[in-house]
């Protein structure tokens, strides 16, 4: 009976002692075992938000926990990423973030988190072209005709984007250059608020994803001018690429990833991949993503992270030739 108890307690013990060195092992078994915030570091109704808010319920839906969305807009997406960035690394708090994250690194000055060390990359979400929409008042039908019209009317066009430094702003500069216009940029705190102020007459045009333009251009109060893509896009087969609307060479694509503070357990983060996976199977995201005119994410970690590093690399290149600061 003795000789029974002894091995069977250090069994215990061991056991223990196993849970009490490894307490990662033990939180992400248990791991989600309340809700999840998700940090969209944009105002509402812009591209991320768009792409936000059906993800985060088919997530609920996934786990058996509520995902809940925090919008936290200001300074490109930047603020919102700095409280993931400074985050507990429990699992519980991830940053929907997108491209503009991958141009800040090079725009900003300086930024209070390094994207690359203080944040750990999941997967990515979605990926959809840029359009050219314009106020419906606007002269202009064709890109070719919108263009002429920036150039007669010089000063007195402007361009909304969802802030300093991010890629719509860099695109309306890049698309100056290219077409010898001048239109003026007007930061927002996010594209839904440069969206709304283009159907209020605010501002000219918009540089914006065609995902969150999608309802404005199906109501008739935006026009697309242009994807800057190289195919047409399936879900607005009548919106020419910039190519046949006379500007080749000009792409943009917008892109949307989920990022843990760095430190988060691996097998969490492995776990959120995989869920993130298995919902873009499902046939009701699927769709959403299609009318949305963009294709579905869900790539392994690493992929994603190689990803990511090509796009800092790359927009480093746009920031640095168009010698672009942001304090």
């Amino acid at each position: 009976m003795t000789m029974e108890k002894g091995p069977a307690r250090r069994a215990v013990m061991a056991g223990a002692a196993a849970s009490w060195l490894l307490p990662g092992v033990v939180r992400a078994q248990a791991w989600p075992g309340r809700a999840i915030t998700l940090v969209v570091p944009f105002a509402p109704g812009g591209g991320t938000d768009t792409f936000a808010r059906p993800f985060a319920a088919k997530l609920s839906q996934e786990f058996g926990q509520q995902v809940v969305i925090d919008n936290r807009a200001g300074a490109g997406g930047t603020v919102g990423a700095a409280i993931v960035a400074k985050a507990k690394p429990d699992g519980y708090t991830f940053l929907l973030g997108s491209v503009h994250h991958a141009v800040a690194v090079t725009a900003y000055k300086q930024l209070p988190y390094d994207l690359q060390k203080d944040l750990a990359p999941v997967t990515s979400v979605a990926s959809v072209p840029d359009v050219l929409v314009i106020y419906p008042g606007t002269p202009a039908n064709t890109l070719r005709e919108f263009i002429a019209y920036c150039k007669a009317n010089p000063g007195k066009t402007n361009y909304g984007s969802a802030g300093l430094g991010t890629t719509r702003h860099l695109a309306g500069e890049i698309f100056n250059a290219m077409t010898g216009t001048a239109m003026t940029h007007v930061p927002y705190k996010g594209s839904g608020p440069a969206t709304a102020a283009l159907i209020n007459g605010e501002v000219t045009a918009v540089f914006e994803g065609l995902g969150s333009a999608a309802p404005y251009i199906r109501s008739g109060k935006a026009r697309a001018l242009a994807v800057f893509s190289a195919e047409r896009s399936p879900a607005f087969p009548d919106i020419p690429t910039a190519a046949e609307a006379g500007l080749p060479g000009f792409e943009s694509l917008s892109w949307y990833g989920l990022w843990a503070p760095a430190g988060t357990d691996p097998t969490i983060i492995a776990r959120m991949q995989a869920a993130v996976e298995k919902a873009f199977s499902s046939a009701d995201l699927k769709k959403a993503w299609f009318e949305q005119g963009a294709a579905p994410g869900g790539a392994s970690t690493a992929r994603f992270a190689a990803f990511v590093a090509e796009e800092i690399k790359k927009w480093g290149k746009v920031v640095r030739d168009g010698n672009i600061t942001i304090e």
